[in-house]
Parts: structure tokens; C-alpha cells; sequence
């Protein structure tokens, strides 16, 4: 599903115009965004979490040229689906 996907059902279920739905939409993901680029979790009861994850430094290799390279210690969003939100969708395996 895309975002026009979803744009399209939100519109065809509450019989408000595509064009306010989609900048509802933008404007619910540019929050969610700027939350996380702030270092702060978005918790959506029953739905999930989207939080900042921190990766440590590592090393690596660049296998092209040989070479070790470090990784350094970076920060990255990830989304915890809610309980209620797994059940449903191990429920609804086909």
C-alpha cells in the first residue's frame, strides 16, 4: 500500500477531499520525523512505537579496496509494532 493508497481509503471513508487528507497525512509524518530527529519516541497506543535506536561503533571492511573501516556510533528510527497490532496480523495469516 502506498501513501496514495492510504490518501485514497481515508478520503473514500470520511468523505473529506484527497487534497486535505494528504496534507493531514504530510503533516502527521513530518511530525512523527521531526520527534525523531529530536531524540524523542512517538508512542500511538495500539498501533506502536516509533523510537531512536542508537548503533554503537564498529568496525568494518571495505572489501573492494581491502581495508578496515570504523563505523562510527549513529543514531537510527525503527517502529515497535503494539501487541494488539501483532495479534491482528498473526490472526489474519492466510
Amino acid at each position: 500500500m502506498t501513501k496514495a493508497d492510504i490518501v485514497n481509503e481515508v478520503s473514500k471513508e470520511t468523505g473529506v477531499e484527497k487534497v486535505a487528507v494528504q496534507r493531514t497525512i504530510e503533516a502527521f509524518m513530518d511530525s512523527i520525523k521531526d520527534s525523531l530527529q529530536d531524540g524523542k519516541n512517538v508512542y500511538l497506543r495500539g498501533f506502536g512505537s516509533f523510537v531512536v535506536k542508537k548503533r554503537a561503533q564498529k568496525t568494518a571492511r571495505n572489501i573492494s579496496k581491502n581495508t578496515t573501516i570504523v563505523i562510527p556510533e549513529h543514531n537510527i528510527p525503527s517502529f515497535k509494532p503494539s501487541k494488539t497490532f501483532v495479534a491482528k496480523v498473526k490472526d489474519n495469516v492466510k
